[in-house]
């Protein structure tokens, strides 16, 4: 896997990655920033929280479930001083679909977090508190 980042003037950046994709990446206007793109914590947040949500949809559209949506809500807490690292993120499924089995969401939730989801489990590892909830929405 590889990507590129370029600067682009103050504390902004072109992020490229390895698949062709571009974000824009910024800093807050106390830093220089022009507030033009995502903070790259905001980014990591991001990505963390994709890699699970990917994880728990395919896992529950493998299982069967006639799923309609999926949303993960992310709240995190940094370290107040540098490096001000994640120390607590805490994932939030709301899961919409017909007729969900609540213990195929739960072990969807339990699989990104114990075995696929590499970014949370490495995050974890290095000592990050994550956790996990969910509520089903019949549609």
């Amino acid at each position: 896997m590889r990507a590129t980042i370029s600067w682009t003037g103050d504390v902004r950046f072109d992020g490229l990655s390895g698949s062709g994709h571009r974000v824009a990446i910024d800093g807050p206007p106390e830093l220089g920033g022009h507030n033009q793109g995502v903070r790259p914590m905001e980014l990591m947040l991001l990505g963390v929280g994709g890699c699970t949500s990917f994880d728990v949809v395919n896992i529950l559209r493998k299982g069967r479930q006639d799923l309609v949506d999926c949303v993960t809500e992310i709240d995190a807490e940094r370290a107040a001083t540098d490096p001000k690292v994640f120390t607590r993120i805490h994932f939030h499924f709301r899961v919409t679909g017909r007729g969900l089995d609540a213990g195929k969401v739960e072990r969807a939730i339990r699989l990104t977090a114990e075995k696929y989801c590499s970014a949370s489990i490495m995050l974890e590892r290095a000592g990050v508190a994550v956790t996990h909830d969910y509520e089903l929405i019949e549609a």
